[in-house]
């Protein structure tokens, strides 16, 4: 879907209050009211902004609007350059919005081999996946209600990301029970979420899936390399600068980072 005048306007603006950081009390045009309006807006933000995009971030619609939007999942870019390494002791510094939304999610990570042009199930999208990872998502938009108005307007600023932290892999993760696995997640030492993927409709495979058809519908290859932070497991947890996130996976594989402005 072409993206109209007006929604190339609002992914310009986007683009500006994210590069002054300028924090946006109102949304800055009108609000799209479908998946298609977010994502024409979204395509025209990417390509405005011109850099790669190293992976995507898929999130859960409320299970109340998936009758209205027409979906279970919404996705957003990640952008090469804030794809980055938890080196265990060096902990990355991930910017937010200070002025308008953030926040930090305990994931799995996907990193797709090859995605073929056949269609796929929950069984065989596997097969596309070459690693599978620990990490973080940083969720931040300049629009502090992004949140608030539907997953339409969520998804229209990149589906509200700011970045992507990677943490130790999964080994033998293609044997691994995934979906019962514990995962825990904390700010400043303390615990404020802990769940299980079975928080997540059919896991991260699951978004894999949904992943791959959604961008097939834009017109979007998934090239080997590309990463996909699958949704959040133990929640949204609210975060500001100055403070620190850690995701405890299996009670024994960590992943963290320190949070700037």
């Amino acid at each position: 879907m072409a993206a109209t005048t007006e929604q190339k306007n609002i992914a310009a603006a986007f683009l500006a209050a994210r590069a002054k950081k300028t924090p946006l009390t109102l949304y800055p045009g009108a609000m799209p009211e479908t998946m298609a309006d977010a994502y024409a807006i979204q395509d025209a933000a990417i390509a405005l902004d011109g850099r790669r995009v190293g992976g995507w971030k898929v999130g859960r619609i409320a299970a109340e609007l998936v009758g209205r939007y027409g979906d279970n999942r919404l996705t957003g870019p990640i952008f090469a350059d804030e794809i980055v390494g938890d080196a265990g002791g060096a902990r990355p510094a991930m910017p937010v919005y200070a002025g308008g939304f953030a926040a930090a999610e305990a994931e799995v990570v996907l990193c797709f081999g090859t995605v073929a042009d056949h269609d796929y199930d929950i069984a065989s999208v596997r097969d596309c996946v070459a690693e599978v990872r620990t990490g973080i998502e940083i969720a931040s938009s300049p629009f502090q209600g992004i949140n608030r108005h539907g997953p339409a307007v969520t998804a229209s600023d990149f589906g509200n990301n700011r970045g992507l932290v990677l943490g130790p892999p999964l080994a033998g993760w293609q044997d691994r029970d995934l979906i019962h696995m514990p995962v825990e997640f904390a700010i400043d030492g303390e615990t404020v979420g802990a769940a299980t993927m079975e928080t997540m409709l059919d896991g991260p495979f699951g978004s894999a899936l949904f992943l791959i058809r959604t961008l097939r519908a834009r017109g979007i290859a998934i090239p080997p390399g590309t990463w996909l932070s699958a949704g959040a497991i133990t929640g949204i947890h609210e975060i500001r600068p100055g403070q620190s996130g850690e995701a405890l996976f299996d009670g024994k594989i960590r992943v963290g980072c320190t949070i700037s402005d």
